[in-house]
């Protein structure tokens, strides 16, 4: 975790409390060849030092496989999926999946991806920060992968099915995400499960517009300075805290941005641009 992890976590962190609700984790590992050994107890352990309490199990993605093939069988007994035989290197020059496989596959192999067939139409809906917004998801996506040519589960699915399973209302996250919200929403309407209310934070960027996670400035969390890097945090958050505050208790720290909390201080902005320390 790094500044920029932090200073979304705690939005989000935030949001729950100033609304009496429940803040969970999930261990979002189903690219399993991408895990890291040990990240997970890592990432734990600094919210933990950072005053971070989450309410039951941490979820894995890991052992929900099970849940991601039954909603891709409800799928395909819909007619909703199918099976495409395309690489990404056959679609390197494609702005969005052309629907080349829709009829069946174009070419015989093993290692088959499934995609959801995506209707033309608009998605809508009301980000509490960033506003109305829309999309076709047909127009910018295309069909949409839910399995891997190599067998892998695909992100879309499984945060769609865990969303609902874990019976989460909100989600607060950066505005990053933004552009991938309305393929959830339609996948989530192709299950029948409850659409969330979406919050999407400006994302932090470095003066040169640069992503903050991959700056060479990027700041590492220190268990050690969490007042301080918290307060910080919440300047960037738009709470305006005051000086005071560095030497309050964590527990306080936190309590204090909860009662203060106020996502329009982030109304319309898609990223800013945070002050160097």
């Amino acid at each position: 975790m790094h500044l920029g992890s932090l200073y979304t976590a705690a939005a989000s962190f935030l949001d729950a409390r100033a609304h009496g609700g429940r803040w969970l984790v999930r261990m979002e590992d189903v690219d399993r060849p991408r895990v890291v050994a040990g990240s997970a107890q890592r990432i734990l352990a600094t919210l933990e030092a950072f005053g971070f309490e989450w309410h039951g199990e941490v979820l894995r993605q890991s052992d929900r496989f099970d849940a991601y093939a039954a909603a891709l069988d409800d799928l395909h007994r819909r007619g909703l999926t199918f099976a495409c035989s395309c690489s990404r290197q056959d679609l390197a020059d494609e702005p969005r999946y052309p629907g080349h496989c829709r009829d069946g596959p174009r070419e015989a192999r093993a290692d088959l991806s499934v995609r959801l067939r995506v209707d033309s139409g608009f998605v809508q809906f009301t980000d509490c920060i960033q506003g109305a917004f829309r999309q076709d998801v047909a127009l910018a996506s295309g069909d949409l992968i839910l399995k891997r040519r190599d067998g892998q589960f695909a992100y879309l699915l499984a945060v769609v099915v865990d969303d609902a399973y874990q019976g989460v209302t909100t989600i607060v996250r950066g505005a990053d995400l933004l552009d991938h919200t309305a393929a959830q929403m339609y996948l989530q309407t192709q299950l029948g499960l409850r659409t969330p209310a979406y919050a999407h934070v400006p994302a932090l960027v470095e003066p040169d517009g640069s992503k903050l996670s991959k700056s060479a400035r990027s700041i590492a969390l220190e268990p050690d300075a969490a007042v301080l890097q918290l307060v910080y945090v919440f300047e960037l958050l738009g709470l305006a805290p005051p000086p005071s505050l560095a030497d309050a208790p964590l527990a306080g720290v936190w309590a204090w941005g909860a009662e203060h909390w106020d996502l329009r201080r982030l109304a319309r902005h898609s990223a800013l641009t945070r002050a160097a320390r």
